[in-house]
C-alpha cells in the first residue's frame, strides 16, 4: 500500500511532496511515504499505524497537531468569511499584537510563506538604502526560493545570474569575513541578513557575534535583518533577537507562528517598513508585497489564539526543560553505549540536533540513516528535532526507549559494519545540485 502512495504521489506532484524537506530522500526507506492525519505529538499513516513525530510539519507545529482551541479559533474566523474585500479586523488585531509582542517590530506585513516576507525585506532593504548588495552567511541553508538566494546555491538551474550576483556569503561567527565583503564592497550592501542562530552558537566565540553584525552593518550604513523562520516562538515568546539581547532593523517569522496554518511575517522599524505604504505623497513607491491570501482571517486567527496559549501555558519554557532532558538522556545512553564520540545530540535545549559519526569520525549521512531507520522500527519518526508542547513525560520516555534500543544498533553498526544494519538507501541533502 505505502508504494502504491508513493507512485500516486510522484506521478502528479514533482518530488512527491509540496516541500523537498518532506521528500523520500529525506527519510529511510522504512518510514512511511505518506501521512493521513496528526493528534497532539504523533502522526498516522493511512493503515493506522502511529508514530510520534519530531517533525511536527517542518518545526511549524509548536503546540501539537489538530489543537481544538486553535482549529475552533480558526473555524470562527472562516465562518466570518475568512478573506474580505478590504482589511478584515483580524488582520487588523493580528498586526497590533506582533507590534506590541516583538519590540523591534512597528509595522508589519503578512504573508503566507518564508520565502515571500525574506525577499519583501531585501527589496525593502534595497530600496531604502539605495544599494544592491545583500550578504547572507555560507553555513544557512535556506532563505528563499527566490532567485537572489537560491541562485547563489549549487541549485541555481533555471535562475538568472544576475539575480544573484548581488548576493554575497561570509561565515557565521567570523566577523572578519563580514569585514573582508565591507571592505570588498564600499558602500554597497544594502542589508546583512542571518538566523540568529540554528546549530551554531552566537555567543560561541567569546562575544555576541550578533551584536557584532549589527553594529558592523550600522558602522557601514547597511540594515541588519534576523530572518526569526526557525527560531522565532521557539527561543524566547519575543523571538531570538529578545534571548540574545539584539534588536534588528527588520526581521522575518513564519513556521510557529500558528501552529502549523500558513501565516509569515515581515517586520521593522517604521521609517523603513513605512515607505512600502500609500500615505506619504509625491513620494516614489515600492511595491513591497501584495497577497491575495497574506492575511487569509482563519490562518491570523490560529496565529492569535497560538499567541495566546505560547503566553498562558509558558510553551517555551517547556521547550528549554523538555529539550534539556531529552538531550542528556540520548547522551547518556551513548555514552553508557561507549559510542558518544560517533553519536549525540548538541545545540540549544529548545531546538536540540543529533549528530551521527562513522567509525572514523565524520560526519555521516549513512549512520544517520541508519538511527532513523531504527527510530522508524520503534515507531519514532526523527528526522530531525522539533519539540511541541504535545511532548510530554510519556512521550519523552518513549522516545529514551527508542533511542536506546536504536543507537544500539548504530553500535553494532561500528563494531561489525554499517552495510549489515543499513536497508535503506542513504538520505540525501535537499541541497544538493544533482538527483
Amino acid at each position: 500500500m505505502d508504494n502504491s502512495f508513493k507512485n500516486r504521489l510522484h506521478h502528479v506532484i514533482p518530488g512527491g511532496a509540496h516541500t523537498y524537506s518532506r521528500g523520500d530522500d529525506q527519510f529511510p526507506a522504512n518510514a512511511p511515504s505518506i501521512l493521513e492525519r496528526g493528534e497532539g505529538a504523533y502522526v498516522f499513516a493511512p493503515d493506522g499505524t502511529k508514530y510520534l513525530d519530531y517533525g511536527m510539519g517542518l518545526r511549524s507545529v509548536n503546540i501539537g497537531y489538530a489543537n481544538k482551541e486553535i482549529a475552533d479559533a480558526c473555524y470562527q474566523e472562516i465562518m466570518k468569511g475568512n478573506n474580505l474585500t478590504r482589511a478584515s479586523l483580524t488582520e487588523l488585531e493580528a498586526a497590533e499584537l506582533m507590534v506590541s509582542l516583538i519590540p523591534s517590530v512597528e509595522m508589519v506585513k503578512f504573508a503566507k510563506h518564508g520565502s515571500t516576507v525574506t525577499t519583501a525585506a531585501v527589496k525593502l532593504a534595497r530600496a531604502y538604502t539605495q544599494r544592491k548588495y545583500i550578504a547572507i552567511p555560507f553555513e544557512h541553508p535556506f532563505f528563499s526560493f527566490d532567485d537572489w538566494f537560491i541562485g547563489s546555491t549549487v541549485i541555481n538551474k533555471g535562475t538568472l545570474k544576475e539575480a544573484s550576483d548581488y548576493t554575497l556569503k561570509f561565515h557565521y561567527n567570523n566577523i572578519e569575513s563580514l569585514e573582508f565583503l565591507f571592505q570588498q564592497y564600499p558602500d554597497q550592501i544594502a542589508a546583512v541578513m542571518l538566523e540568529p542562530a540554528t546549530t551554531m552558537n552566537p555567543l560561541g566565540n567569546g562575544n555576541n557575534f550578533l551584536e557584532q553584525v549589527r553594529s558592523l552593518a550600522h558602522k557601514n550604513g547597511t540594515l541588519f535583518i534576523l530572518d526569526e523562520m526557525i527560531t522565532g516562538f521557539r527561543w524566547h515568546l519575543q523571538g531570538a533577537q529578545t534571548y540574545f539581547g539584539v534588536e534588528p532593523d527588520i526581521c522575518t517569522f513564519g513556521k510557529a507562528m500558528a501552529n502549523g496554518f500558513a501565516v509569515a511575517a515581515l517586520g521593522g522599524k517604521r521609517e523603513i517598513m513605512e515607505i512600502g505604504g500609500i500615505l506619504a505623497e509625491r513620494k516614489e513607491r515600492i511595491f513591497l508585497t501584495s497577497t491575495t491570501h497574506g492575511a487569509e482571517m482563519s490562518a491570523l486567527g490560529a496565529f492569535i489564539k497560538t499567541m495566546e496559549i505560547l503566553k498562558r501555558d509558558a510553551v517555551v519554557d517547556h521547550f528549554w526543560s523538555y529539550g534539556e532532558k531529552l538531550k542528556t538522556g540520548v547522551n547518556d545512553i551513548a555514552k553508557e553505549l561507549g559510542i558518544q564520540e560517533h553519536f549525540y545530540v548538541e545545540g540549544f535545549p529548545c531546538s536540540p540536533s543529533y549528530v551521527t559519526k562513522d567509525k572514523e569520525g565524520n560526519t555521516s549521512l549513512a549512520f544517520r540513516t541508519l538511527f532513523a531507520q531504527e527510530m522508524v522500527n520503534n515507531h519514532v519518526l526523527m528526522p530531525y528535532i522539533a519539540i511541541s508542547y504535545a511532548h510530554q513525560e510519556p512521550e519523552l520516555d518513549f522516545t529514551l526507549s527508542a533511542v536506546r534500543s536504536s543507537v544500539n544498533i548504530v553500535r553494532l553498526a561500528l563494531e561489525e559494519g554499517i552495510d549489515k544494519y543499513l536497508k535503506s538507501p542513504v538520505m540525501k541533502p535537499v541541497f544538493r545540485q544533482f538527483n
